[in-house]
């Protein structure tokens, strides 16, 4: 029990509660409440002060400080003197609770640099920033700089070592910063390919015992060997590494385990690569295990095994939340907002590239395994779509028989194709779309327009937004001539997919046809900018180049694409046409000949390379080609003149006469040949000279009478039509027929049109690519016979 001991009051200018009675317990209300510094001290602190002794501001001594009332005890303390607040403040003073009004506080001491252990601090706080700048670098790419500051780093470390030594124990030694440095080291010098400094630099870590984890950097030694395809010391470093690491790092050992069974493929040790992959999908089933799994048991040709692990496969929990989370379930707009905020966040964007690997790996095993594990690729395919539908995995059940139908394609089964794809009509529109799409396709190809454009516009109504149902869409319009309204598909493809290749080049074929020609020049470079090395989207750019007369562009984008073709014989002849027409012939002949050796039996460089050499004076090496141009077309005369003609303009009369004797016997009625054959018996003093005279004077009569009769067809064909009445044929009167005839050169075609012109690209889902296609032959139309008309044969003895 507490004595109360009454103290007579001692007054102190800072003491708030000198206003109680002394001798009696109680407070004196009426003076309290006028008293400000107290109802300050009550307003602020509420009667608090510390337990202990406190110092009062402004004095240098501190007193007692207790918790009851009466002698020998101090009164209850309040955090007026703690706080700061007293009378003076009151009274005007400033706020100081720090004690700042006594001056300011005396200076921190200053540490010694010259100290050796502030130097060694200094240095390795350089060491761990040279690491983390080597690691930034190697972040940003650039390995160069990176590996330059781990050596850097590795320096000033030894010199930290070296140090430490001379003024501590070797216990002080910081064994972290080693391993850190030495690590940093070797990971720069393996991103740098430097394979061996960096398995140098590994030992090291390895082989010293003062570093407890050291053995499971022999995982990075084995990657290394992989790298090198040294396969056996990459499994061995593997195993050792296996050995070291604890059972408790699941994780770690799974993936050791898969790149031993990796390392075992590559060696094509697919019994050990089985063993590994097999205990990965009874322990951690991942995807890539059963995938690669499914490659052994196929490599080994095992059929029921890849059934088996082809179910493993599919079992592979995904690890990926549905998209439900993503859907709202009621119109609460706080919860829209939250889903909104995290539809294509990151970790949205990871789960789709998850879940597209896994329907990866699933469609290509359904693609590798169906044609073996049964007795055809349909029955096989029929089983993977049974098992993938009784899976979480579903929705591929319809690609992968989108995936059928295309292999039929590719074999060449047009009908199967078109059975497997006409089970999707009445499918889900996306399904449907897709279907729709390729039978387009497949009627295109066939030039059934009319079935074509029926599935182009199913294709279209059951997604609008399919770039390739528009694309076929598209083509199915062009190939009508509606040339407007197949760019306006094209287009909108290109809205709903900008990537789409199809639709572009078809849309600057489009701008050609509407001779729009800047605007097809401009899709045709966008295109460029994509598939840089397209063969196709090259020629149709030097084309236009062409079209819009600028040779110099043209030849400049077919020098691009004979660096992706180089043996395409229409692109030499085409760049030797060039240089031809621009005057340079030494680039043009070097082209031609190009072109010939690639293809020689094209008539228009075989006669361009013909007339080269007779402009050069080198008839002799004329007669190689016009006689190839003899072989190839027999039924033309022209050729086989022009190689008697080279032969009597480099002085060889006799084996002029010859050849002319030979084509006489083989074209008995040609004007010119007996001409020849006339003036060289004369010239040679032949007595058969007669005879040709009397062959020349009887061809030229019935030459007279025949152009006679052509004369008086005309005339007759004219007096019918006056009359209103149409005589012969529709293709013109005999006469008018054989005139035509005899002016037309045999054996002339279209002008060429290369692989890489064609002009629709058809546009399906999942397409076969480009295949290559034999260039035509190419010949331009040539003058008249008549050239050999001329007795001298001069300048005339080549067309133009």
């Amino acid at each position: 029990m507490m004595q109360n001991v009454h103290l007579a009051p001692e007054v102190d200018e800072d003491d708030l509660y000198s206003g109680y009675n002394d001798y009696n317990p109680t407070f004196d209300t009426e003076d309290l409440e006028n008293d400000v510094a107290f109802q300050q001290a009550a307003r602020t602190s509420h009667g608090r002060r510390p337990p202990v002794t406190a110092k009062i501001p402004g004095t240098s001594a501190s007193r007692p400080l207790a918790t009851g009332f009466g002698d020998g005890v101090a009164r209850p303390m309040t955090a007026v003197h703690a706080a700061g607040y007293t009378k003076a403040a009151v009274r005007g003073s400033s706020f100081d609770p720090l004690g700042q009004a006594r001056g300011p506080a005396p200076p921190l001491e200053m540490k010694n640099s010259d100290s050796s252990e502030e130097k060694i601090r200094q240095l390795e706080k350089k060491v761990n920033e040279l690491v983390e700048e080597s690691c930034i670098a190697n972040s940003c790419g650039d390995l160069k700089l990176a590996l330059e500051k781990a050596k850097e780093a590795g320096r000033k470390e030894r010199v930290l070592v070296r140090q430490r030594e001379q003024i501590a124990t070797p216990q002080n030694i910081n064994l972290d910063l080693t391993y850190s440095v030495l690590f940093n080291l070797a990971s720069q010098y393996a991103a740098n390919e430097m394979y061996a400094e960096a398995l140098n630099t590994y030992q090291v870590i390895v082989k010293n015992k003062m570093f407890s984890n050291g053995g499971r950097l022999k995982v990075n030694m084995g990657n290394i060997y992989l790298k090198q395809r040294n396969y056996s010391k990459a499994i061995k470093f593997y195993r050792m590494a296996l050995d070291q690491i604890p059972s408790v790092h699941k994780e770690m050992r799974i993936k050791i385990m898969q790149n031993i069974g990796v390392a075992f493929i590559k060696t094509g040790q697919y019994v050990d690569a089985i063993s590994s992959f097999e205990h990965i999908m009874s322990t951690s089933p991942n995807l890539k295990a059963g995938f690669n799994l499914i490659l052994c048991y196929f490599a080994i040709g095992n059929g029921e095994q890849m059934k088996k692990a082809f179910q493993k496969l599919i079992a592979v929990p995904l690890e990926v939340d549905y998209d439900d989370k993503y859907i709202s379930p009621n119109d609460d707009p706080h919860t829209n907002l939250l889903i909104e905020a995290i539809k294509n966040d990151s970790l949205r964007q990871i789960e789709r590239e998850r879940k597209s690997m896994a329907e990866e790996y699933i469609m290509t095993a359904a693609k590798l395994i169906a044609p073996v594990i049964e007795t055809s690729f349909a029955v096989g395919y029929d089983w993977c779509v049974e098992v993938v539908k009784a899976s979480h995995y579903v929705e591929l059940a319809n690609d992968l028989e989108i995936n059928k139908a295309t292999t039929y394609l590719r074999q060449q089964d047009f009908n199967q194709a078109l059975e497997t794809l006409k089970m999707f009509e009445k499918k889900d529109s996306r399904v449907k779309s897709a279907a729709a799409t390729n039978l387009s396709f497949l009627y295109y190809l066939e030039n059934e327009l009319a079935q074509a454009t029926n599935y182009a516009d199913l294709a279209v109504n059951s997604d609008r937004y399919n770039p390739a149902a528009l694309t076929n869409k598209g083509n199915t319009v062009f190939a009508n001539g509606d040339f407007e309204k197949a760019a306006e598909f094209y287009k909108e493809a290109l809205r709903n997919d900008s990537s789409c290749t199809e639709a572009l080049y078809n849309l600057g074929l489009t701008y050609k046809k509407l001779n729009r020609i800047d605007e097809a020049l401009d899709c045709f470079l966008k295109l460029h900018a994509i598939l840089r090395n397209s063969a196709q989207v090259l020629h149709q750019i030097a084309n236009i180049f062409e079209i819009m007369e600028d040779p110099s562009q043209a030849i400049e984008w077919l020098l691009q694409l004979i660096s992706v073709v180089p043996t395409d014989p229409h692109v030499l002849s085409k760049l030797g046409k060039l240089y031809d027409n621009e005057g340079d012939k030494s680039q043009a002949f070097h082209y031609y000949y190009e072109s010939y050796r690639y293809f020689p039996s094209n008539i228009e460089v075989i006669e361009w390379l013909g007339a080269y050499y007779i402009d050069t004076q080198f008839c002799e090496k004329a007669i190689e080609y016009f006689e190839r141009a003899a072989l190839i077309l027999p039924t033309q005369v022209k050729w086989q003149l022009m190689v008697a003609s080279c032969y009597r303009r480099s002085g060889n009369y006799q084996k002029a006469l010859e050849k002319y004797k030979v084509i006489h016997r083989k074209f008995p009625e040609n004007v010119e040949c007996l001409r020849f054959l006339v003036r060289l018996c004369t010239d040679m003093g032949l007595k058969e000279v007669q005879e040709y005279m009397t062959k020349l004077k009887k061809v030229e009569k019935l030459k007279e009478i025949r152009e006679q009769r052509i004369k008086s067809g005309r005339d007759g064909s004219a007096r019918s039509r006056r009359e209103g009445n149409t005589g012969g044929e529709s293709g013109g009167t005999k006469g008018e027929r054989l005139s035509a005839r005899l002016k037309a050169l045999p054996g002339t075609s279209e002008p060429y049109e290369s692989s890489s012109s064609k002009e629709i690209d058809a546009s399906y889902i999942d397409p076969l690519g480009p295949q290559a296609e034999r260039p035509k032959t190419a010949a331009r139309k040539r003058t008249d016979e008549d050239d050999f008309a001329d007795e001298e044969l001069g300048e005339d003895l080549l067309p133009e």
